[in-house]
């Protein structure tokens, strides 16, 4: 009883068999006999059945992609760095806009004891012809004339110092000028002082293009009464014209 039932068992184990793996080959051969379109495009979908190393349907495909979507972003990558370091590189270049210069007793003259400019039938330009610093090329020593090389608010300071003998009379009047118009001025006219010094600061917006400068009233003199090397010292440091541009628009 016990031989036969092992059998029956035996036998039955076989038939499942058999039908697994007809079934198997039967559905390998229809799947590579198909002729009609593949449901999922272009895609591989054989691989499963011929067991293919990259055995997942459109392994081929997805690798293709990946290849070329790490080329596009290599390339885009090298684009934007390059793109990124000319503009940084061109950004603080145009922000390098300053300039400092001073006046020198070139262009005075002796009026009594003392080396002076002016006093001149006209307003005249202030020449700062002594440069310290010119970032930018927007300040003409020729002309004592900044020029904005762009759009921006900028920040400019005129120091004006004049040193007269004793007895004798301070008299100028100094201009900060934009485009020909009167911004703020300095001025002295007394008998009391033989030397003074003042300071005026503005911040103005500026059109690229826009001209600044310093302007001597007609009339007026800036002196200095004392040796060409000791008027050479103070001048570099009292009788200043300086600017920078704090931000670009």
């Amino acid at each position: 009883m016990v031989k036969l039932l092992c059998l029956f068992l035996l036998g039955t184990l076989c038939l499942c068999f058999g039908v697994g793996a007809y079934e198997s080959s039967h559905m390998l051969q229809a799947a590579l006999n198909f002729k009609g379109p593949l449901p999922c495009g272009n895609w591989d979908c054989s691989c499963a059945f011929k067991g293919q190393s990259e055995c997942c349907c459109g392994a081929k495909d997805l690798y293709r992609v990946e290849e070329s979507t790490f080329s596009r972003l290599h390339s885009l990558w090298g684009a934007i760095t390059e793109l990124h370091t000319h503009t940084h590189t061109q950004a603080v270049t145009d922000l390098q806009i300053s300039f400092k210069a001073s006046l020198t007793t070139t262009n005075f003259k002796a009026i009594g004891g003392a080396d002076c400019f002016g006093p001149f039938t006209i307003d005249v330009p202030i020449p700062y012809s002594s440069v310290s610093l010119n970032h930018g090329g927007g300040y003409s020593p020729f002309l004592g004339i900044f020029t904005a090389p762009r759009a921006g608010v900028y920040i400019f300071s005129v120091t004006v110092y004049s040193f007269v003998e004793v007895n004798s009379r301070l008299y100028h009047k100094v201009q900060l000028m934009k485009n020909g118009q009167p911004l703020v001025a300095v001025w002295q006219d007394n008998q009391e002082d033989a030397e003074d010094s003042a300071t005026q600061v503005v911040v103005l917006m500026m059109n690229k293009g826009c001209q600044v400068y310093v302007n001597l009233a007609a009339g007026r003199n800036l002196c200095c009464a004392d040796s060409k090397t000791e008027c050479e010292n103070r001048y570099s440091l009292y009788n200043t014209f300086t600017g920078h541009l704090l931000y670009p628009l």
